[in-house]
């Protein structure tokens, strides 16, 4: 009998040829974010953000998110002794992320700032904490977004705005008023309408209190439950109206939200969402009566912003697993990265990295500049946000397959964190509103609100003449504009995305990437894949951006 030693045993199982762990690495090493912090008037907050990019690729919070997604949320219908309570558990790694972004500014405290582009560094911390998990992303973003739509009720927001843009996580169900920091949800969409909430059937009635009413109905996607407040919408006798509904009443009862049951989604699966029953639900108005959905509009603008957010963020987060990967593995005699094709995989994909960041933060400028008053910024945040929440996240579901991709056969297995990234990726086109409701929102825009369609135009006259293939899509554009309809209400906005982030590189990348960008999202030197830039393209000179390190 040959024996065999311990090394010569193991020797079948030796690792060679695999990337070492990506973590710990800085979220934040992101020149097109860091530029686009500074541009948007946010320069004050990059020494956070660079902390807060530190964390994010942190062993610690990766954990969190890895945990808070295979630990997923549980719904308790009732307590031990049969009590209706309604509560859903959650790992200890969603509290961590939680409480963490809400500390960080990125719920509501934007709108307690004073300081110019405190809507721009909410966005950059977004961009970089959503390097952990995307789910924990929903009841921030929401929070963020209830606070306009409840400042059309002074009273109200005299409450709840002041816990709702603090800084402090207390998960537990309490007197909301008793509570350091609030988080708000919203219930808009029921069965038999979806996105077309003016279907909703969910009645309100008045009671003999002024402004208080109770709602009975059925919603049908409501996601974190566990929210201390949600925006709802109902109809009153005066038409569809919203509705402040607490969790728990002002005198410690639990309101009535039955939780029927919790979704189960394809992905953002660390968040709970659900199908919450009002019946006898005491609710407060918000706005006046058969004006919910003007009421709620400024909520939309605010969640549509960080849909796009979140494709970049993802796209940038797979990006840079994607070039790790190939930075360390080999094939055929040269490192990934070498090799000529894969190369031009990574450009290409770093383009529409670059320019999914550098619309964000320019509609995040927007935003905070129509907060405080500029007319001209609110025009352009209104059109410029639809078109952007339509092709970006268009977009997201097959940059995350294609950087999946990268890593081959490592980037199908859960261990790597690419396939979360590739379910999530699809949601972002879907809530808010699909890619046909954004679409024709942009042409009601561009029909009821002339000044849209001015502000826009401004905005790509500020590149004029600084390239010919522009030039022409802008033109183009004007041409398009003239005879859009329903039928071609896609191709009209994908036209305005490509021209609106063509312009912007054109005046703040550099030459090599604007020069990329027009060549093949303008010019049509490109195929039908990523990975397909023309030979002309200056592929050293993009990954030198795009990827931190020596590549």
């Amino acid at each position: 009998m040959v024996s065999l030693s311990a090394p010569e045993q193991a020797a079948t199982h030796a690792v060679t040829n695999q990337p070492p762990p990506l973590v710990p690495y800085d979220a934040s090493d992101d020149p097109v974010l860091l530029e686009g912090l500074r541009r948007e008037g946010a320069d004050w907050a990059e020494e956070d953000i660079r902390h807060l990019g530190l964390r994010a690729g942190s062993a610690e919070a990766q954990e969190w998110a890895d945990q808070a997604n295979r630990h997923e949320p549980v719904l308790r219908t009732h307590d031990r002794y049969g009590n209706r309570v309604d509560e859903v558990d959650f790992h200890p790694s969603w509290h961590h992320l939680m409480r963490t972004a809400v500390a960080e500014g990125l719920a509501g405290t934007p709108w307690a700032e004073e300081r110019t582009g405190a809507h721009v560094a909410r966005t950059a911390g977004g961009l970089v904490w959503g390097h952990t998990d995307a789910g924990h992303g929903c009841p921030t973003s929401m929070t963020y977004a209830a606070i306009p739509a409840l400042r059309r009720e002074p009273e109200l927001a005299k409450v709840y705005e002041p816990l709702l843009t603090g800084r402090e996580y207390e998960p537990e169900l309490r007197v909301p008023t008793e509570k350091r920091g609030l988080l708000a949800g919203m219930g808009m969409t029921e069965k038999q309408g979806g996105s077309d909430v003016r279907t909703n059937t969910t009645t309100a009635t008045p009671t003999a209190e002024a402004g208080v009413y109770t709602l009975r109905g059925h919603k049908w996607f409501t996601s974190a439950p566990m929210c201390d407040v949600f925006l709802v919408l109902a109809q009153a006798p005066g038409g569809l109206s919203c509705f402040l509904l607490p969790r728990v009443l002002p005198d410690g009862s639990r309101n009535t939200f039955r939780i029927q049951r919790l979704k189960d989604k394809l992905g953002n699966r660390s968040n709970a969402s659900s199908e919450p029953e009002f019946d006898a639900t005491v609710a407060w108005l918000v706005g006046h009566e058969g004006q919910g959905v003007k009421t709620i509009i400024e909520m939309v603008n605010c969640t549509r912003l960080d849909c796009v957010m979140m494709s970049a963020t993802l796209m940038r987060r797979t990006l840079v697993e994607a070039g790790h990967h190939a930075r360390h593995r080999s094939a055929f005699g040269a490192r990934l990265i070498d090799q000529p094709l894969m190369r031009n995989v990574l450009a290409d994909l770093a383009l529409e990295s670059e320019a999914a960041t550098t619309l964000t933060l320019r509609l995040a400028g927007a935003a905070d500049r129509a907060v405080r008053g500029d007319t001209g910024e609110q025009a352009f945040r209104r059109i410029a946000t639809a078109v952007g929440k339509y092709w970006v996240t268009k977009r997201g579901p097959a940059f995350t397959a294609e950087a999946l991709e990268c890593l081959g056969g490592n980037g199908y297995v859960e261990d790597s964190g690419m396939p979360r990234h590739y379910r999530e990726a699809p949601l972002l086109s879907i809530w808010e509103g699909s890619g046909n409701v954004n679409a024709l929102d942009v042409l009601r825009a561009l029909r009821r609100e002339p000044d849209t369609a001015q502000a826009l135009f401004g905005e790509l006259a500020l590149a004029q003449g600084a390239d010919a293939r522009l030039d022409t899509a802008v033109a183009r554009l004007k041409s398009m504009l003239a005879t859009a309809s329903e039928t071609s209400a896609r191709r009209l906005v994908e036209h305005m995305a490509l021209t609106l982030q063509a312009s912007l590189l054109v005046r703040h990348a550099p030459p090599a990437v604007a020069d990329a960008f027009c060549a093949t999202r303008l010019g049509g030197d490109w195929g039908h894949s990523f990975g397909t830039l023309p030979d002309a393209a200056d592929v050293d000179a993009v990954l030198r951006r795009a990827l931190p390190g020596d590549n």
